[in-house]
C-alpha cells in the first residue's frame, strides 16, 4: 500500500511538473523565447515576429496549442513564431503590458512597439494578420505606406516629425545640441501613451525649426529613464537651447493635446529666443543685415546728437531695444540712424519732416510702410507695434516702390556732439564773396 502512495506521489509530481514544462518544442517550429534571447531574436531580427506570451495553468493557452503548431509550420521560412512562458519569465511580460493569457504580438517593422493581436485564435487568422504587417513592411520600404506599428507607441515612422532617441543618440542629439528639446520617455504597452502619440506627433510638425520633439523607449532604454528619474508613463521633459547637461532637463507640466503642447514649447521657444540686434544705418551693407529677409522692419530716425545728448539718444536707444525683446518672436529687423543722415530713405518712408524721433515699420517685401503717429514712448511704440502685428493701421506705398539709396555715414562713437571749430572750416568750401573771406 505504501509503495501504491509513493507511486502515485511520483507520477502526481511528475504530471504537475511536466504541466510547468514549456508547450512547445523545437520540431513545431515555435521559437522559445526568454529574457537571455528576446532582443537577440525579435528586436534585432529584420523578420516578422508572431509572439505568444502564455502561462502554462491557461486553458484558453493549451486550447491555443495545436492551432500554433499549425501557424508556426504554415509560416515556416516567412514569418518567424515565438512563444514567451510568463509565468517564468514575467518581466518580459511586464515589459510589454502583457494583462491576460494567452497575449500575442506582432513584431513588426518597429520593434519597440509591436501590434495586439486580438482576432480569432485560429492558425489562419493569426497568419493572416503577420502578413499584413509584412506587407506594410514592403510598402514602407518602397516609400508607399507607413511602416510603422498600428498598435501606438512612439514609432519614428508612424509619427513623422518625431526623432526617435536611443541611449546611443540621446546625448549626442539632445545634450550636444543648442535645439530646444521635448522629450517623451514612453512605454509600449501604455494607454496613455498610445494616446498621446497622434498629438506628440502633430505638435512636433507645427514646432518644426522652432523645438525638436524627441520619443525614447524607457522599456528599451531603462539606464536612459533612469538618469531622468522616470517613475510612470508618459513622462515629459523640457530641455533648453544651449548646450546642456542631464540636470539642466525640467518637467512638462502642459497639457497632452497638441494645441497644449504647441503652446507650452512656443512659450519656451520665445524665452529662448535672443533678442534682435538694433542696427545703425551706416551703409548698405549694415541696412540690408538689418530688414533683408525680415517679415517688417522697424526703422527709428533719432534726432541729431546736437539736439540730443549721449544720455539722450542712449534713453531712447534702451526703449527700442526693450521692445525688441519684447517683440522678438516676430523676428522683425531693427534698425536706426540719426536725423538728416539718410535722406533717400527719410523721404520714402515719409518720415523726419515732422520732427525726430521718427519711426515706420516697413515690409519690403510688399513695398508699404506704416508711421508711427502717436508718442516715441514705450507706451506709444508699443500700442503702434502691437496694433501693427494685429494687421491693424494704415499703410502707404513705399516712394519709388524700391528700396531707398543708402548714404554711407560715420557710426556713432557714443559721445555727445561737439560743435565745429574755425579749424575745423574749410573756408574753400564755402561759396562766399573774396571780400567776406579776407574779412573772416
Amino acid at each position: 500500500m505504501m509503495q501504491l502512495l509513493c507511486a502515485s506521489s511520483v507520477l502526481l509530481l511528475v504530471l504537475v511538473c511536466g504541466s510547468t514544462s514549456a508547450f512547445y518544442s523545437p520540431s513545431d517550429a515555435v521559437v522559445e523565447l526568454t529574457p537571455s534571447n528576446f532582443d537577440r531574436e525579435v528586436v534585432q531580427d529584420d523578420a516578422i515576429w508572431v509572439v505568444e506570451f502564455y502561462a502554462p495553468w491557461c486553458g484558453h493557452c493549451q486550447t491555443l496549442v495545436p492551432e500554433y503548431k499549425k501557424l508556426a509550420k504554415a509560416l515556416k521560412g516567412v514569418i518567424k513564431v515565438g512563444s514567451v512562458n510568463a509565468d517564468e519569465h514575467n518581466e518580459l511580460s511586464g515589459k510589454y503590458g502583457v494583462r491576460g493569457f494567452p497575449t500575442i504580438k506582432i513584431f513588426g517593422a518597429n520593434k519597440r512597439t509591436p501590434t495586439d493581436y486580438s482576432g480569432q485564435r485560429t492558425a489562419n487568422a493569426i497568419a493572416e494578420a503577420a502578413l499584413a504587417e509584412a506587407k506594410k513592411k514592403v510598402q514602407a520600404a518602397f516609400g508607399g505606406g507607413s511602416g510603422g506599428s498600428s498598435g501606438g507607441g512612439s514609432s519614428s515612422n508612424s509619427r513623422g516629425d518625431v526623432i526617435e532617441l536611443t541611449e546611443d543618440n540621446f546625448d549626442k542629439l539632445v545634450l550636444n545640441s543648442d535645439d530646444i528639446w521635448l522629450v517623451e520617455f514612453f512605454a509600449p504597452w501604455c494607454g496613455h501613451c498610445k494616446n498621446l502619440e497622434p498629438e506628440w506627433a502633430k505638435a512636433a510638425k507645427e514646432l518644426k525649426g522652432k523645438v525638436k520633439l524627441g520619443a525614447l523607449d524607457a522599456t528599451a532604454h531603462q539606464t536612459k529613464a533612469a538618469e531622468y528619474n522616470v517613475r510612470g508613463y508618459p513622462t515629459i521633459k523640457f530641455f533648453p537651447a544651449g548646450s546642456k547637461r542631464s540636470s539642466d532637463a525640467q518637467e512638462y507640466d502642459g497639457g497632452r493635446t497638441a494645441s497644449d503642447i504647441i503652446s507650452w514649447a512656443s512659450d519656451k521657444h520665445v524665452e529662448n529666443v535672443p533678442a534682435p540686434e538694433l542696427v545703425e544705418i551706416t551703409d548698405d551693407s549694415s541696412f540690408d543685415s538689418a530688414c533683408e529677409g525680415k517679415p517688417l522692419c522697424v526703422v527709428s530716425v533719432l534726432p541729431h546728437i546736437l539736439d540730443c545728448n549721449a544720455k539722450c539718444r542712449n534713453k531712447f536707444l534702451d526703449t527700442l531695444r526693450t521692445l525688441g525683446d519684447k517683440f522678438k518672436q516676430k523676428q522683425w529687423g531693427w534698425a536706426w540712424s540719426e536725423g538728416g543722415q539718410q535722406p533717400a530713405l527719410e523721404e520714402s518712408l515719409e518720415v523726419g519732416g515732422f520732427g525726430y524721433p521718427a519711426m515706420a515699420v516697413v515690409n519690403f517685401k510688399k513695398m508699404k510702410f506704416s508711421v508711427l503717429k502717436g508718442s516715441f514712448s514705450k507706451d506709444g511704440i508699443n500700442e503702434f507695434l502691437r496694433d501693427i502685428s494685429y494687421g491693424r493701421g494704415h499703410t502707404a506705398p513705399v516712394r519709388g516702390a524700391k528700396k531707398p539709396t543708402i548714404t554711407s555715414v560715420d557710426a556713432w562713437d557714443g559721445k555727445d556732439g561737439q560743435l565745429p571749430t574755425e579749424e575745423d572750416i574749410d573756408l574753400s568750401d564755402i561759396d562766399l564773396d573774396d571780400d567776406v573771406k579776407d574779412e573772416l
